[in-house]
């Protein structure tokens, strides 16, 4: 058994290292981009040097140190995940990034993938997350760990406006648009205060006010908040939803 733990190990930190060679690959991509459209003018406009020159490198440094300290828990949750959910344990899904650019989010799987017999199509999600496992690991926010992969390619910041589904894009009225002119985040100002306890008007509200003004101050007590928040394991749910119910647009335009 101590060869296989050993052998996964080696495996998990070669993704790691591979992983952090594709971040930094991203971030020469990035830079290149930048000086190609320098001098044109930019939807979003960066609020000071913090967000300008040091908020990606610092993410990237970040969660590449993080992905290879928690490499251990990632292969033991990987393994029992698969066990528990009877195959794969992750969950990969299409969603929108900065400028609206779709990239596949990967999380650990919280849902069985239970269906109707009769009809063949997937029963309610309060029915699906009603497993051990699936809840255990979604109130300790250990679904999340391998969007740590997200944060190292550059498709994610730590901080950040939450990537919601590619269907709510159509959606949004001019103002929540904006959520898209950054990066979305690991964890964000809705989420700090919130949560899925807030409204989707509260959510965006959140959101467009981060955009406006990010700096290492907001991020930081943003960080602190979210901590807590996952400690006293609050907002995981919407009052009366297993999850959060679906965003049917705000019927304004701003």
């Amino acid at each position: 058994m101590n060869k296989y733990i050993k052998n996964g190990l080696k495996i998990v930190g070669c993704i790691s290292a591979l992983a952090a060679v594709a971040g930094g690959i991203a971030f020469i991509g990035e830079r290149i981009d930048e000086l190609k459209n320098y001098g044109k003018e930019l939807r979003h406009k960066p609020y000071g040097v913090y967000e300008r020159f040091i908020k990606r490198p610092l993410d990237c440094f970040l969660s590449t140190g993080a992905l290879i300290v928690f490499s251990p828990i990632l292969l033991v949750l990987t393994v029992v995940g698969a066990v528990k959910m009877n195959g794969n344990p992750f969950f990969t899904q299409e969603r929108p990034g900065r400028d609206e650019k779709t990239f596949r989010l990967i999380k650990f799987r919280t849902m069985t993938n239970e269906r109707d017999p009769l009809t063949g199509e997937l029963l309610p999600d309060e029915i699906r997350l009603n497993n051990k496992w699936g809840k255990f690991i979604r109130t300790a926010s250990l679904d999340e760990l391998p969007s740590l992969i997200n944060l190292v390619k550059g498709d994610m910041a730590v901080i950040g406006p939450r990537p919601l589904l590619v269907k709510y894009l159509p959606l949004y009225n001019e103002e929540q648009k904006h959520r898209h002119d950054v990066r979305p985040g690991l964890t964000g100002l809705a989420q700090a205060n919130g949560r899925n306890a807030i409204s989707w008007e509260q959510k965006f509200e959140y959101d467009t006010e981060y955009v406006k003004k990010i700096t290492f101050k907001s991020d930081l007590a943003i960080l602190m908040k979210t901590v807590v928040t996952t400690l006293k394991h609050e907002g995981i749910n919407q009052e009366g939803q297993a999850t959060m119910e679906e965003f049917k647009g705000s019927g304004i335009n701003v």
